[in-house]
């Protein structure tokens, strides 16, 4: 057991969060944190269920998706290595709003919020972080809103692409999810994320081979974003 609370204790060390723990302290978040591993297609947790504390991503791909009561699915946020999630919730004490689905095999770090709630009152370092953690992602909210509201679907899918190639530093990326499950993150139906991606194709500023995409001409294509 103690070589899991090492092993996990060590995780812990590569989060940002915790980078101004000393060892007692990390050893005190170790102590009350699990190591879940899911398997692709597998929940992590369901819409309802009770939320005992926040989740850190160690490798792997997560989703979190609303669905309708007709089964609809929305994804509304797309996770990979080292991001978090759960910690809004886990403030305010509700049960989890969203699913969390694997898109990959993962694995996660689970931080019991007793556990975390005793750090804060004597790491005001560790709360000023968790707070920019979190009003990072409400911007990210506020983002995605206003360019849901003001910007068309081609300027979506460019944003998204000029995103992704940014990241990757390279024009010819590789489609980390499936075209349905990035479509459903842009607030754009299957069949009008195809229709775009043909479009932007027969206009020559991209190619597309499966998941394989190449911007072909960037300032072109950051032209046609407007």
């Amino acid at each position: 057991m103690s070589s899991d609370k090492d092993k996990i204790q060590n995780l812990l060390k590569r989060v940002p969060l915790f980078d101004e723990l000393d060892e007692l302290e990390l050893q005190k978040v170790a102590a009350g944190t699990s190591e879940q591993r899911v398997r692709r297609g597998q929940a992590v947790f369901h819409r309802g269920e009770p939320c005992n504390g926040f989740h850190i991503m160690v490798y792997g791909q997560i989703k979190l998706v609303a669905v309708s009561p007709a089964g609809a699915e929305k994804v509304v946020r797309l996770l990979g290595p080292g991001e978090s999630f759960g910690e809004a919730l886990m403030f305010l004490g509700k049960p989890y709003i969203l699913s969390a689905i694997a898109l990959a095999d993962s694995m996660l770090l689970t931080v019991d919020k007793s556990v975390l709630f005793q750090e804060l009152e004597s790491q005001p370092l560790l709360a000023r972080k968790m707070i920019a953690g979190l009003s990072k992602r409400l911007h990210a909210f506020v983002s995605d809103v206003k360019s849901y509201s003001l910007h068309s679907g081609t300027q979506r899918v460019i944003g998204y692409l000029l995103q992704a190639s940014e990241a990757a530093g390279d024009p010819e990326l590789r489609l980390s999810v499936s075209k349905n499950v990035i479509a459903s993150r842009l607030n754009l139906t299957p069949e009008h994320f195809s229709r775009i991606l043909h479009d932007l194709s027969s206009r020559n500023l991209i190619r597309v081979e499966g998941r394989h995409i190449t911007i072909l001409d960037e300032d072109g294509f950051r032209e046609h974003m407007g």
